[in-house]
């Protein structure tokens, strides 16, 4: 009797090894990074994430510092048009009609009128004095719940859907990818930072103190009888260029090891240089935006972002090429 129990005891042990080695072995075939296709970026990618996190390798990293950092326009979401310049647009027309004086004055005149050689003369300067008025003299509070009511009622012109539906579905999969192996994902944009606050975490699973952006001046004061946090007219930051690697270090305190931006204004190109000269282990990605049946199609005038990732030897994506699919549900 003992014998044949033992038989059965090694019979339900063997089933039961089978088992979990089949499942193991299928856990391990499902492809973390469905909607991009196979080649040389995507094979790039899951080589450096399974080297960096391997107990053993020579460059395995800490978890501690596994730092990943993603610019948002174009990087995460379009930036054709770019869409906190439609929420500036429509907060600045709101602005001329409860003060129609305003039509008279620039950069709102300019506005109005569609000048947009006004702010290309001006290098822009006026876009800034916009933000600056439309963004300023008025509590945190208020900004915030006008930033939520615009992400709920406009949609794209040209996809007609929720702003907050257009998150790159494969970079999407590639934040929960780092995530799942103990990377902390971050967001350091030139765009607002309450701005992307507004939508981080619902829309790319990255919480609101994960993020870096552009900021007014706070102060702390008291407004009608309550002490709230009063924005001023006044930039604290601009989160572009050369001041990302500065807001990181500042917000971080750490090099990232995997970093993540997009050519248009060479406004990541500093971010990328940033990481890829720490010592170890790196990688970065900038994506070209080739596409312009699915998404866009643009370069930068000087061509510097692909320029640098060609000289730096830097992961560059092709929408057209690298991408199966753009948004989730288009």
């Amino acid at each position: 009797m003992n014998v044949i129990f033992k038989r059965i005891m090694l019979l339900l042990l063997s089933v039961a090894t089978a088992i979990l080695f089949s499942s193991v072995n299928y856990l391990n075939s499902i492809d973390p990074l469905p909607s991009w296709k196979e080649g040389m970026n995507k094979k790039a990618i899951l080589g450096f994430v399974e080297k960096v996190t391997r107990e053993g390798s020579n460059d395995y990293i800490e978890t501690e510092n596994r730092i990943a950092v993603f610019d948002n326009d174009g990087t995460l979401w379009p930036e054709q048009p770019l869409i906190e310049g439609v929420f500036l647009l429509k907060t600045v027309k709101a602005m001329i009609a409860k003060d129609p004086s305003l039509k008279t004055k620039e950069p709102f005149k300019a506005v109005i009128e569609k000048d947009t050689a006004f702010f290309e003369l001006n290098n822009h300067k006026g876009i800034m004095e916009l933000a600056l008025a439309a963004y300023g003299n008025k509590t945190e509070g208020t900004f915030e719940k006008d930033i939520t009511t615009f992400l709920q009622k406009e949609k794209h012109p040209r996809f007609n859907v929720p702003f907050t539906s257009l998150g790159y579905q494969p970079m999407l999969e590639l934040l929960a990818f780092l995530r799942d192996k103990g990377f902390e994902t971050w967001i350091c944009s030139g765009g607002n930072a309450e701005f992307i606050r507004a939508f981080s975490d619902d829309i790319y699973g990255v919480p609101v103190q994960q993020v870096i952006g552009s900021k007014l001046k706070l102060e702390f004061k008291k407004v009608d009888g309550k002490h709230v946090l009063w924005r001023d007219t006044v930039m604290q930051s601009f989160n572009d260029k050369e001041e990302k690697p500065v807001n990181i270090s500042y917000h971080i305190g750490k090099v990232p090891v995997f970093v993540a931006g997009n050519e248009k204004s060479g406004g990541d190109i500093a971010m990328l240089t940033y990481s890829d000269e720490r010592k170890g282990a790196s990688f970065q990605l900038l994506i070209n935006h080739n596409d312009a049946v699915r998404e866009f199609s643009y370069q930068e005038k000087d061509n510097a972002s692909l320029q640098a990732a060609a000289a730096n030897g830097w992961n560059v994506i092709s929408i057209k090429d690298d991408w199966k699919i753009v948004f989730k549900n288009k």
